[in-house]
Parts: structure tokens; sequence; C-alpha cells
């Protein structure tokens, strides 16, 4: 009887939970829920975490490697007034003119000139020569002339002649690398000591805020990298339609860094009515498709032969085992004693890989790629540079525009895959007029490259083996060399 009564008990508890048949917290087992409220939209505590607007910064491009971009969204920016720059006295015209005659011949005036002066210049290159007068005159440009023939000069004392200061950017020079960038920067501070003029350096590696900070306080000249300079863009903090001078530099390694795109961005920011110049050692047929589509009219200016090395460096090539060029480079450096020297790799490891080995055996180093930090960068090229180390290896990063004088020696730990790498590589030494000599280390896998490199240059490289080196199989200075035509039968 109990028992019965128990199961009539059990039945009744389970259909007590009313019409629409559910069970109650009780016999699931649980505890009863607690009655849900309305969501609160948007609130920034909920599910984000305090990191929350510091991680939506963190997109591509520009970064510093050691830290957080300021975040993208509102964010609290400095009020923006100009503040003014004073301008150092310049002395007479005349005096000036007969200090640097050949510079004033250019239509160049007093606050250049004394710039000009005070650097020590008194001959204009070539391409100065036919550049400067073009530019004065509002015409675009596509100028095209070696590594190290003073194409920094040739737009920027035109530019600091023409601008006056103002309220917006007036000049935007695009570089694709942060030292050549540093490098124009320091180039146009220079050129513009007598005048009221302000330059700031925008690029990626380093803090924002400072550059938020210098854009706020005004800006009339901004040099910059792409990716950094479209970050700052997307955040609101860089205005370009106040930019009536636009200057692209080494404009074919934009093309070969990938930059294409962001660079277009930027043109498109800038208003159409502007003059535009585009610079470079190499002007491949994509880079003119580009030129003809952001340039109106452009004058073409070219100077000396672009795809040959300079008269002034001796190169050649030592062709060796692949396993050997480690051993091989200690070897030249040995007799090359303190000289200064710059060797080029392809890829970061192998550059990391080649410093530990010189440093082991005793060689003051610096070790220059795009996996460094923007400080142990610059201090790898200002070591360099200021002799307290002699041995400079580095990426194509280097290749480029950096204007690093009494390099004695170049060394090409493996043949570039870029036949335009090759002549930039090599046109780090037999600067200015000095001579030069650059080396290059060949295995016999790389014989396509250097095929392509000598159809660029066209001309053979000289073959040569380095005398006292234990070499594991004689080399084969024949290898991979041009044969002479032959002469058909008459």
């Amino acid at each position: 009887m109990n028992i019965f009564k128990k199961i009539l008990s059990a039945g009744a508890s389970l259909f007590s939970g009313g019409k629409s048949g559910k069970k109650s917290a009780g016999a699931r087992g649980g505890k009863a829920r607690k009655p849900r409220g309305k969501r609160v939209q948007n609130a920034p505590e909920q599910k984000r975490g305090k990191n929350f607007e510091a991680r939506r910064g963190s997109g591509r491009m520009g970064g510093s490697r050691g830290g957080r971009r300021p975040p993208r969204g509102p964010i609290a920016r400095p009020e923006y007034k100009r503040v003014e720059k004073p301008a150092a006295q310049i002395e007479s015209a005349d005096s000036l003119a007969s200090d640097v005659p050949m510079f004033a011949a250019l239509n160049l005036t007093g606050k250049t000139l004394a710039a000009v002066r005070d650097l020590g210049y008194s001959e204009p290159t070539q391409i100065q020569v036919k550049a400067v007068p073009v530019i004065l005159a509002k015409r675009d440009i596509v100028g095209t002339a070696q590594t190290g023939t003073g194409k920094t000069a040739a737009f920027a004392l035109p530019i600091i002649e023409m601008l006056e200061p103002s309220d917006k950017i007036g000049t935007l020079v695009l570089s694709p690398t942060r030292e050549l960038a540093a490098q124009i920067c320091e180039a146009f501070d220079s050129f513009a000591k007598y005048t009221p003029l302000k330059t700031l350096l925008v690029q990626g590696g380093v803090s924002m805020s400072n550059q938020i900070s210098g854009i706020a306080a005004g800006v009339d000249i901004l040099v910059a990298t792409p990716g950094r300079l479209l970050d700052l863009m997307g955040q609101g903090v860089v205005d370009l339609s106040g930019v009536k001078y636009l200057v692209l530099d080494e404009v074919d390694r934009m093309f070969d860094m990938g930059f294409i795109d962001d660079v277009s961005k930027i043109i498109r920011a800038c208003p159409k009515n502007r003059q535009t110049l585009f610079f470079s050692a190499t002007m491949p047929d994509e880079v003119m498709r580009l030129a003809k589509w952001a340039l109106t009219e452009p004058e073409r200016i070219e100077i000396g032969i672009i795809h040959s090395p300079a008269e002034t460096v001796e190169h050649f090539i030592y062709p060796v085992d692949a396993i050997q060029k480690y051993d091989m480079i200690l070897e030249i450096l040995k007799g090359i004693k303190e000289e200064s020297t710059i060797v080029f790799t392809r890829t970061r490891v192998d550059a990391d890989r080649i410093s530990e080995w010189l440093a082991a055996h005793d060689f003051k180093v610096s070790t220059l790629h795009s996996d460094k930090t923007q400080r142990e960068r610059d201090k790898a090229l200002a070591d360099f540079k200021n002799g307290v180390h002699t041995v400079l290896v580095a990426t194509d990063i280097a290749s480029r525009g950096l204007d690093i004088s009494n390099v004695a020696y170049v060394i090409n730990y493996n043949v570039p895959e870029h036949s335009e790498d090759y002549v930039h590589r090599i046109g780090r030494t037999g600067r200015a007029n000095r001579e030069g000599k650059a080396i290059t280390l060949y295995s016999s896998e790389e014989l396509p490259f250097l095929q392509r490199v000598e159809r660029f240059i066209g001309r053979s490289i000289e073959r040569r083996k380095l005398e006292g080196f234990k070499y594991r199989f004689e080399p084969n200075l024949n290898e991979g060399a041009p044969k002479p035509k032959r002469r058909r039968n008459r």
C-alpha cells in the first residue's frame, strides 16, 4: 500500500508543471534560473577585457615590434597648432652666388644657396643640373640615375625654393625603406636650414605618439614609408589635402617590396592639382605605367647608363663551392684588414649567421635587416658609418640610396635574384669618384641568377681564383661564361 501511494505522489508531481508540460527546475535536478534582463549594448567591460581598445589598433604594417600601436577610432589627439621654427640668418645674395656660382646658375636663391655652401657642395651633379630647372618650372618629372648621383638634392633644393609655410602638409616624400626615409628627411632638414619650413619623419618600427605630436605642431615636408603613413591616415591624423609636391623616391623598389597598392591609395588621397616627381635608379615597365596614371606630361630625365655599374667599381666573381663560402669570406676579410666592407646576403637568416661567424673570429660587425628593431637598425648603421665596426652584414634594405661614404669593398655572399640589385649592391662602393672593389661569391646552383645579371649589365663578369685559399674542388673559371659566337665559314 505504501509503495502504491508513492507512485501516485510521483505522478502528481510530474504533471504539476501546468499546461505547458515543461519540467520544473526541481524535476530537472538543477537550481532555478534567475530571470534574464535586457542585454546592455556596447558595454566596454562586457567580455572585452581591459586591453580591448589597444587590441583594436593592432592591424598590419607599421606597428613597432616592441609595443602596441595607438588604438583606431576615437582617440585623444593633441590640439593642432602650428609651432613656428626660427630660420637662420642669410648673408647677401651676391656673396652667396660668388661662393657657389654653379648652383646659383640653376636659379636657386639665398635660402638654398647658403645651405648648399654650408654642406660643402661646390658643383652640382648631372641629375641636379637637369632636374632643378625643370622642377622650378613646375613640370612633373620621371628621373633615372645611378645611386649616389645626388637625386635627393635634385628634388629637395627646388621644393624648398618654392614651398611656403602653411597650416597643411605641403610636400610628401615616399620612400620604400626606413633608412632611406631617415636619410631623405635629414637632407631636407639640412637644405631647409635658412627657412622656416619644418620637416617630419614618419616610419614604422617606432612609437606613433611623437609622430602624432609632430604633425599636430605643424609640418611642411613629410617624409614617410607607405605602411606607417597609411596607418596614420586611417586614424585621421594625417591630412594630405594640401600637398603641392609629391615625390616618390626609389619607385622600382616599392614595386619589389609589394607597396604598389599602398602607394596608389596615398596618391589618390593627394590633390589632383599637384606637381609629382618620380626618381629611381631604374624605371621598369610597371613603374612607367604608374607614371602615366599619376603624372601629367612628365619630362623624362636619364643620366648615364642605368643598367651598368659605375666605372669606379672593379667587380669580379670568385667561383666556390657553397659549403666553403663562410671560409672564403674570412679569407677575403683577412686580406682587407681594417677596410670598411659591406657583406650582402639574400636572407635575414644568412645575415645573422654570417655576423655570428665573423664576430667569433674577432671582426667588428654590425648587422642590418628588417627583423631588427628600428633602434638596432639605427645603431648598426651609425656604428658602421662612424667606424666603430668595419664590417656591415646586410640584406638588400642597405643596397638602395643609403649615403655611406668610404666603403672600400662590397662582398656579395650570393648572386642576387634580381638583376637590378647587383648594380645597387656594388654601387655602395666606388662612390664620389673614389675607387672600390665588389666581389661576388658564386656557386654553380646560382648559374641562372648570374646569367640574368650578365644579360642585364650587357657584359660578362670576370671569374677569378682567390690565391692562397684551400679549395675543396678546383674552381671552374669558365662555368657560365658566355661563349664566343662562331663565325660561319664562307
